[in-house]
């Protein structure tokens, strides 16, 4: 099944770069490229992809503000923030906006397409630095509540997966349930314990549980 993808960068030279590079993967197509957060706002909700490369710094809207108000219409966009360096402030605030990601500008192509690929599996791609800030932010936070006793068995079932580091197909087939139905889960989940991305939800839920 085809993935679909559209790059939101202000670069032009490289906007072209990773159209160029896009379309030699036979399983991934891309749907057009934007300049800057506001014509990203604009075009993407009229035909929305599976995945979102995102530039994190753009002129005027950042990508993170962009992010954040792109979940707020396509809850279910998968998102890739794109960077320079790996810059922990920055990409901790994106996936706090609800990204599920972030890719390095200078990744290999084929880095890039298995990014793609695993976030519409349920993955995330993330270094374990910055995995652990997501974690800390929590411990730091202070919400000792154990909200996960809001979830179903099934739900709790699912958060519990994903922690131990399950993709979705993985998931589906362990619980004999429709990939579909998995996703509903995470939804579900993420709803319950107020965050805007399954990272968010299986950080907290670490969190939580080594306390």
């Amino acid at each position: 099944m085809q993935k679909t993808v559209v790059i939101v960068e202000d670069d032009r030279a490289l906007r072209e770069e990773l159209i160029r590079i896009l379309n030699t993967a036979p399983d991934i197509v891309c749907l057009g490229a934007v300049g800057s957060a506001e014509d990203a706002l604009q075009v993407i909700p009229r035909r929305p992809p599976d995945t979102v490369l995102m530039d994190i710094k753009l002129p005027k809207m950042s990508g993170i503000e962009c992010t954040a108000e792109l979940k707020k219409i396509l809850p279910h966009l998968q998102i890739i923030m794109l960077t320079v360096y790996e810059e922990s402030t920055q990409i901790f605030r994106a996936l706090r906006a609800g990204a599920s990601g972030y890719l390095l500008k200078s990744s290999p192509p084929q880095r890039l397409f298995a990014a793609i690929r695993d976030v519409q599996e349920g993955g995330a791609p993330l270094s374990s630095h910055i995995a652990r800030q997501v974690v800390q932010h929590f411990h730091e936070e202070g919400r000792l509540a154990r909200e996960s006793h809001h979830l179903s068995p099934r739900e709790a079932e699912v958060l519990e997966l994903l922690a131990a580091g399950y993709i979705y197909k993985e998931i589906a087939d362990r619980l004999q349930i429709g990939l579909e139905t998995v996703r509903t889960h995470v939804k579900n989940i993420c709803a319950k314990m107020h965050v805007r991305s399954r990272v968010e939800a299986v950080a907290r839920h670490r969190s939580q549980t080594h306390l």
